[in-house]
């Protein structure tokens, strides 16, 4: 039985001030010890990136902002997924593969935690796959928090969205843990 390492969206584009404040600046510190382990024991891995289709974007199909990070950069024989929605299962072959490949459990990590890694999660989990969140390689921003339809909820800073996003995963979509528990278990 695999267990697949998804790695979501952890580009360049992120780096774009345009976003607001990050929480959890080790986040992709945390994503490169999983990949470095995943990586010496020969478990898949699976490298998402978000391209979007939206005007202006840090991430667009035209920009750098498509490139992975260094820390997390695949190596060749890597899966690799693009995708131009929120969930790295809708218009790419990622399940497909991970059919293929025996997959039956997954870490996700990556960026951002309540849109990307919120979505996909949730879909794992209902696929039914066994999926493990580590949350602590993962990281949301202050520009998640755009409330301009109620101006009375008050603004959320970046912790707070992360926080909020991870407990409404963990225990119904997956299990979160820490990336020093998760590489733990795995010894």
């Amino acid at each position: 039985m695999a267990v697949a390492l998804v790695l979501i969206d952890i580009q360049t584009g992120f780096d774009n001030p345009v976003w607001g404040e990050r929480n959890n600046l080790t986040a992709e510190d945390n994503a490169a010890r999983l990949l470095t382990h995943w990586r010496s024991t020969g478990q898949p891995v699976c490298h998402i990136r978000h391209v979007s289709v939206e005007p202006g974007s840090p991430l667009g199909p035209d920009t750098v902002g498509t490139d992975f990070k260094a820390l997390v950069m695949p190596n060749e024989g890597e899966a690799v997924f693009e995708k131009s929605v929120n969930s790295a299962f809708i218009g790419t072959g990622l399940q497909a593969h991970l059919d293929d490949i025996g997959a039956t459990s997954l870490v996700i990590c990556g960026l951002t935690t309540p849109h990307c890694i919120s979505t996909t999660t949730r879909m794992a989990g209902n696929l039914g796959y066994n999926v493990t969140l580590a949350h602590d390689a993962c990281a949301a921003f202050t520009g998640n928090a755009n409330t301009n339809w109620r101006s009375d909820l008050p603004d959320m800073d970046a912790e707070t969205i992360h926080a909020t996003a991870v407990s409404h995963l963990h225990g119904e979509f997956a299990q979160a843990r820490t990336t020093r528990d998760i590489l733990a278990d795995l010894q």
